[in-house]
């Protein structure tokens, strides 16, 4: 699976966990989530390349507890470094 497919999912399972995705050019010196005013936010440095987008939103999803009752197919579930339960 290509990177930015890959990007794409991280992104709708972080809309599935709640958060908010802001693409913004931060200048490859910023991104990753947040919280703030109640809500839940990623912000995707728009300076980055498509591997490096997708560590930051990976990185964000890794940290949420609730990525352990999403449904990921393999790739994904790869992605973020998280086992198939038996």
């Amino acid at each position: 699976m290509h990177t930015v497919e890959l990007l794409e999912q991280c992104c709708d399972v972080a809309r599935h966990l709640g958060y908010q995705i802001r693409h913004e050019w931060l200048g490859g010196s910023g991104g990753g989530a947040c919280e703030f005013g109640g809500r839940k936010w990623i912000f995707v440095d728009l300076a980055l390349n498509a591997d490096e987008q997708l560590a930051q939103v990976s990185e964000a999803l890794q940290r949420d507890p609730g990525i352990h009752l999403c449904q990921l197919n393999g790739p994904l579930s790869r992605q973020l470094g998280l086992r198939r339960a038996a």
